[in-house]
């Protein structure tokens, strides 16, 4: 018999709602792994009051969604929140600042487009990319699987992955080589296979170690190696990462 995953709860933001603070902001990132694509970083707040039980039902993890059901939830999430905004940092922002200050670039652009001043943040996982973006008498938790913890940051989980995934679907038809509309920038024997074959796109990012492997051209990635470490921990992260992922 199958198990019903119930969504993300609301206890944490509860607690902070009940201490005093009125925005409380859930932070999830997505993209960071990738090849090619923007890094994405979605910044979501709960209504409070009549309005916090609308729309609610099914908000989780986005990895623990289909992508036809995060599409699904994305207009009901949307319009249900409080407030949203998506940041994005470019590949080339991506190649240029590294990726730790590329999500931090990303995550100023969502709390910037949010048009509220936070009480509270929510990251979902250990680091706090957020702190210095915003005041410094602003509460900043940084949650372990946030995303399965805390309905803030699982709806912007979703926001941002459909987000991401829609721009992705839409630099395919510019680059088919590289099947962005499946893999969405990710690593994939196909994705590589194309590389090999075509060389990276105008959204690769070409600073990465992947690069080196490519035999297509005599252009070299920058000579700066002080993110390598951090991509292939991050290639690490999407190991299982193949064509079909959503």
């Amino acid at each position: 018999m199958a198990v019903r995953r119930s969504g993300a709860g609301t206890k944490i933001e509860r607690a902070l709602w009940d201490g005093g603070a009125d925005v409380v902001v859930g932070i999830d990132e997505v993209g960071k792994g990738a090849w090619a694509g923007p890094l994405t970083v979605a910044a979501a707040v709960l209504p409070t009051g009549p309005t916090f039980r609308g729309g609610a039902s099914g908000i989780r993890d986005s990895k623990q969604l289909s992508e036809v059901r995060r599409e699904a939830l994305f207009e009901p999430i949307a319009g249900w929140c409080r407030a949203w905004a998506v940041g994005h940092a470019s590949p080339e922002e991506c190649d240029r600042l590294g990726m730790s200050d590329a999500q931090r670039l990303a995550a100023r652009r969502a709390l910037d487009g949010l048009g509220l001043v936070p009480d509270a943040v929510l990251v979902d996982g250990r680091w706090d990319f957020v702190r210095g973006l915003v005041a410094p008498s602003t509460v900043v938790r940084t949650i372990v699987k946030g995303d399965a913890a805390s309905r803030s940051i699982a709806a912007a989980s979703v926001l941002a992955k459909v987000t991401r995934d829609r721009i992705m679907r839409e630099a395919a038809a510019h680059h088919p080589p590289f099947w962005f509309e499946s893999n969405k920038g990710y690593p994939c024997p196909r994705h590589r296979e194309a590389l090999q074959g075509y060389g990276p796109s105008a959204i690769h990012r070409r600073s990465w170690v992947f690069m080196d492997d490519l035999v297509w051209t005599g252009l070299h990635r920058p000579l700066d190696l002080s993110d390598a470490a951090e991509q292939l921990s991050l290639l690490d992260d999407v190991v299982d990462a193949t064509v079909g992922v959503g």
